[in-house]
């Protein structure tokens, strides 16, 4: 599995951003070919020193070539320059392979 990770910053109208993003953005997003989950949540920081995301968006992939092929196609270059009309806020992108943690287990191959 390889998982796109989307943090957006604070929005500069959070019920605005909300709404965009249900309506508008999480529509094209869910159209990337390859994306097999698809999860959202607003942050809180356990920390109340550190700023949280105000939200955090997870796209999982069968990998990290389906990713690529995703966000190439056609939705995927719609969902990725639909950011710039709602995230005020500005969006970092992260990727990496996803791995099962156990007892016993390397976390690292």
């Amino acid at each position: 599995m390889h998982r796109l990770v989307v943090s957006y910053g604070q929005p500069d109208d959070p019920g605005t951003f909300d709404e965009y993003y249900r309506d508008t953005h999480a529509p094209l997003a869910m159209e990337i070919p390859g994306v097999v989950k698809f999860t959202v949540g607003h942050a809180r920081s356990l920390d109340p020193a550190q700023q949280a995301p105000y939200l955090v968006v997870e796209l999982d992939f069968e990998s990290e070539e389906a990713m690529g092929k995703g966000l190439g196609s056609p939705e995927g270059q719609a969902a990725s320059a639909d950011v710039a009309n709602f995230a005020t806020g500005g969006a970092t992108f992260a990727h990496f392979d996803v791995r099962e943690v156990n007892a016993g287990m390397p976390y690292f191959p």
